[in-house]
């Protein structure tokens, strides 16, 4: 146990000088940790470290899925609904019969049900690979929209195929009437079970007397008591996690005070990037492993088979984009679609993020070693080498490729008519307006009497001067230097007000609870400067 620890230690160690490099090279963090995985499972020190499918599932996957349906849109989530559940299941259920008919009249003893296992592993795309990897580019709004939505259902549907591949495998029979109405049962239950957990939990936010550490450490439990309970049914945890989390992501303002949202932010953020991290090391590090239990003998043909199925993955996906826009276009007659015209860049790009990862990476570590009889299982070695290389060539090909394609097609957003920036200004200045009106209808007599108030009037009278400016092109300049000079001031004040406090707290006088209240003060408002000129930074 104690070597254990030091190994986990050291490669926590790893995954943060890697993601630091990941960050000074400009190439997303899961691409550089799986390749920098691969030497490390080389080294005798880490040669103890296996992959516990379970593990996975159970304690990876649970937070993972929940932090990607809290940080979700449920709005852009509604607006691209069809072409969300098309991705999520129609297509991860043709992917899944094209690689089954395909390595089953490939590969030399791959039955159609072991195609269909294989299918069901490496059919779903990852979210957590092409959000980090469009972090750096700019794409349109519901580019991204449509990519995490798809990303956070098309999980369920694959691991019910797997499930039931699995099962025809192990069992030798498979009834597809039965198969299809089993199917859909996981998923609407799954969906059920979410939203009744979902709704346990709202309650004890609202109307329990929370703290912000109970509402934190409640916001861990929720994904696991969602998964578990969906699991224990034999219904899909994956969906049960996501449709609660979704819930209760929309009600966040009702059920959690500001501070709980605020640390409850930093610390998922820290969680999630922790469990991330390890996921794609682990996935690098398995990979010798994988070769050593194929042989020599097989791994020629076995890496022409996976590039060959990885192949056939890329192309599948880019065929299904074009085709449901072309299926957009001919419904749009009939039926109000979020938009009958697509054209060929938003498919192109979605169907080039078809990187895989850490669902993929479980289902294939969670396929038995002996069926039920004894015998072992079939091809078990070559669907892990295969689910492997696919992880990796995805997540290195169309990974490193991706940003020089968003920016080659250069795609406008279509969904705005204004930039980022001048939706931040009107909403800005619709906020300071009303602020000004209420003072002035409601506190009219403090306005005269009160210093604190006219100071309140002042600044957000200068606000909407300055926003104003911003309005027109002639003086847009002015007030960016404006803000400019702004920052830059109050960044000098807040590093002066700092070293006073640090002073101020070596006196015996000082009570250091109070320093440490204005400098948590300090943190908010340098953290508010931040977030207004984050778009500048970019």
């Amino acid at each position: 146990m104690h070597h254990l620890i030091i190994q986990y230690t050291c490669l926590l160690v790893v995954i943060l000088f890697v993601v630091m490099l990941a960050q000074k090279i400009k190439i997303a963090y899961p691409i550089v940790l799986v390749l920098a995985g691969l030497p490390l499972g080389f080294v005798p020190f880490l040669n103890g470290i296996q992959i516990d499918p379970e593990l996975i599932f159970a304690i990876f996957l649970p937070p993972l899925l929940y932090e990607s349906a809290w940080n979700t849109s449920w709005k852009d989530f509604w607006k691209w609904r069809r072409v969300i559940s098309s991705f999520a299941f129609l297509i991860v259920i043709l992917t899944s019969c094209v690689v089954a008919l395909v390595s089953s009249s490939l590969i030399p003893g791959f039955t159609l049900a072991i195609g269909f296992l294989l299918g069901g592993i490496i059919s779903p795309p990852d979210a957590v690979s092409a959000t980090a990897i469009l972090k750096n580019v700019k794409v349109p709004k519901r580019f991204i929209s449509i990519v995490e939505g798809e990303s956070l259902m098309n999980d369920a549907s694959s691991l019910v195929i797997f499930r039931f591949a699995l099962a025809a495998v192990t069992t030798g029979t498979f009834v597809f009437s039965q198969a299809a109405v089993n199917f859909v049962v996981v998923i609407v239950m799954g969906i059920a079970t979410g939203l009744v957990v979902a709704l346990a939990f709202y309650a004890i936010h609202r109307w329990l007397p929370t703290t912000t550490n109970i509402d934190i450490i409640l916001t861990f439990i929720t994904p696991y008591a969602m998964y578990m309970a969906a699991e224990e049914f034999h219904f899909s945890g994956v969906l049960a996690v996501v449709s609660g989390g979704l819930f209760l992501s929309a009600r966040r303002q009702e059920i959690l005070t500001h501070r709980s949202r605020l640390q409850g932010v930093n610390v998922w953020e820290a969680v999630a990037f922790v469990l991330n991290g390890f996921v794609f090391i682990l996935i690098g590090l398995e990979f010798p492993v994988i070769i050593r239990e194929l042989g020599p003998a097989g791994l020629a043909p076995a890496i022409k088979y996976s590039l060959i199925i990885t192949g056939i993955l890329i192309v599948t996906r880019l065929l299904s984009t074009f085709g449901a826009m072309v299926f957009t276009m001919f419904i749009s007659r009939f039926i109000t679609t979020a938009d009958p015209t697509p054209g060929w860049k938003g498919p192109l790009l979605i169907g080039w993020t078809g990187m895989r990862g850490v669902v993929s990476l479980a289902a294939a570590l969670s396929v038995p070693v002996a069926l039920q009889s004894g015998a072992a299982f079939p091809q078990r070695n070559l669907i892990l080498f295969i689910t492997f290389v696919v992880i990796m060539v995805t997540l290195v090909l169309q990974g490193l490729t991706l940003p020089k394609l968003v920016k080659w097609v250069n795609m406008p957003d279509p969904d705005y008519t204004i930039s980022f920036d001048q939706q931040q200004q009107l909403v800005r200045k619709k906020l300071s307006g009303l602020s000004l009106q209420l003072l002035d209808d409601n506190y009219a007599d403090q306005l005269k009497t009160n210093d604190m108030v006219k100071s309140l009037q002042l600044r957000l009278n200068a606000d909407m001067a300055l926003l104003k400016d911003w309005e027109k092109d002639d003086n847009a300049k002015r007030a960016d230097d404006y803000y400019r000079d702004y920052r830059k001031i109050m960044s000098h004040l807040m590093q002066e007000q700092r070293k006073l406090l640090h002073t101020l707290n070596k006196k015996e006088s000082i009570n250091d609870v109070i320093v440490k209240q204005q400098l948590d003060l300090l943190d908010l408002e340098e953290e508010k400067l931040r977030q207004h000129f984050a778009r500048e930074e970019e």
